[in-house]
């Protein structure tokens, strides 16, 4: 017919993506809708960066539009390390996803061929069909990660497992123990996924919903424009904390009644004891030392692992900081003089985003600073403990466990995933007083938490 409008249709992806735009604030009009389905009909998803400016120029005009533009396009096609490989051909991708999808077997073979790519297609697809998008708190989180592997075949899966346990097999037993770790590190994944379904989706009416929501997340999934909020959480928690030990060392400083100078401090009342004085010790404030890794991989949470001892500040005596990739320097002094923001700026400036060294870093730290550790100082060590297939230089950590009170590890990995790949956090454990994962703030406030009521 002529003059026939050809509007073509959006793509699902395009339109979830829509959906969140219009949530973080754009106001997308029908026109520019179908504008953006057709510019993406001649683009594709294959070239992210050319996918990210077309689509700005189409939904976003103001400087404004383009901030709230920019912040939505990062959040919503984030790229995971578990779905990297999955960027290719939309039909390539459904289909591997509803091969996924077939049953137990399927995804048996997708778990132990560890296919990445088809993995993440069909988590994808299990997510739409579980309706993701409508998940509003975070207590349905778990509710949503369980529909998603049950409709993936998680339940074929687990019967295959324990058939094979079953069998007693020796090849029967290695598949099963196999599954079984995959099966793990895709129950991670998934949760992952659910969670930033449930940042970008979730409306956030109720403001202690949000910030409870924000203290839950994990922090390498929190936006950009949830920061600044994030900092006011962080000095609050940090406030509290340090409200809350203050009052235990007031407590303790009351101590036992001291009879003797009591006595003499009453002599002008014949003894009668009208003024009561207490026995007095004195209540060290904990001595800490924090090496913080800010390569790429843990750089968001250094941040706010340095926020939080930057606000703590005066509940913590003699904090001494470093920041460390492939090796080590110490910050105290920035953290000290400069507004915290500038200050975490100017360290990763300085230092962040390399390639990690754990061996590296340690030697740094016990040439320049072995002498200052003693056995009243604490040591908190943060990061993933990935050295990238350098030496760990693990006797050094022995020495370090030797001369110091008390050894903290925190890493942001699931425990799962913790001595896989070149992560040599096992070889470093025995070293450690403390292992914790430490991903979120409430996590973070649950480790300093420790430090300060253990003292």
């Amino acid at each position: 017919m002529a003059g026939r409008l050809d509007v073509p249709t959006a793509s699902e992806p395009l339109r979830r993506f829509l959906q969140v735009a219009r949530g973080a604030g754009l106001r997308v009009s029908a026109a520019e809708g179908i504008d953006a389905a057709r510019a993406l009909d001649v683009i594709g998803y294959g070239d992210r960066a050319a996918l990210k400016d077309t689509l700005g120029l189409v939904l976003a005009k103001t400087p404004d539009e383009k901030a709230l533009y920019h912040e939505a396009f990062e959040l919503y096609f984030k790229h995971e390390a578990f779905s990297a490989e999955a960027a290719g051909d939309d039909g390539a991708a459904a289909g591997t996803a509803d091969q996924g999808q077939k049953g137990g077997t399927a995804l048996g073979q997708l778990l132990t061929s560890d296919n990445r790519a088809g993995l993440a297609a069909a988590m994808e697809a299990a997510a739409r069909e579980a309706g993701v998008e409508n998940i509003r708190f975070f207590t349905q989180k778990n509710l949503y990660t369980r529909r998603i592997l049950m409709t993936m075949g998680l339940r074929a899966v687990e019967e295959e497992i324990e058939a094979l346990r079953r069998d007693e097999t020796a090849p029967g037993l290695e598949r099963a123990a196999l599954l079984e770790n995959r099966v793990a590190r895709l129950r991670e994944a998934v949760r992952d996924l659910v969670e930033r379904n449930m940042l970008l989706f979730a409306k956030g009416e109720n403001e202690q919903y949000r910030e409870e929501l924000l203290k839950s997340a994990r922090l390498s999934n929190i936006d950009r424009r949830d920061m600044e909020r994030m900092r006011v959480l962080v000095r609050q928690m940090a406030k509290k904390l340090a409200a809350r030990y203050a009052k235990t060392r007031r407590r303790r400083l009351r101590g036992q009644l001291d009879v003797r100078r009591t006595l003499r401090k009453n002599m002008g009342w014949g003894g009668v004891p009208f003024i009561t004085v207490w026995k007095q010790k004195r209540i060290e404030k904990p001595r800490v030392m924090v090496l913080c890794d800010v390569s790429g991989s843990v750089a968001a949470m250094s941040q706010f692992l340095l926020m939080f001892l930057y606000a703590l500040n005066e509940a913590l005596s003699d904090i001494r900081s470093f920041a460390y990739s492939g090796s080590l320097i110490e910050v105290s002094e920035i953290l000290e003089k400069e507004p915290v923001e500038q200050a975490i700026e100017k360290i990763l400036e300085a230092i962040g985003f390399g390639s990690s060294n754990y061996g590296n870093a340690f030697a740094d730290f016990e040439d320049g600073w072995m002498k200052f550790v003693t056995n009243k100082t604490t040591l908190i060590i943060l990061g993933d403990a990935r050295g990238n297939n350098n030496d760990p230089r693990t006797e050094i950590l022995a020495r370090l466990s030797q001369r110091s009170k008390r050894i903290i590890w925190l890493n942001p990995e699931y425990p799962t995933m913790w001595g896989t790949g070149d992560s040599d956090m096992r070889r470093y454990a025995p070293f450690c007083n403390l292992l914790m994962e430490c991903s979120t703030l409430r996590h973070v406030e649950r480790a300093i938490s420790g430090i300060l009521e253990s003292t």
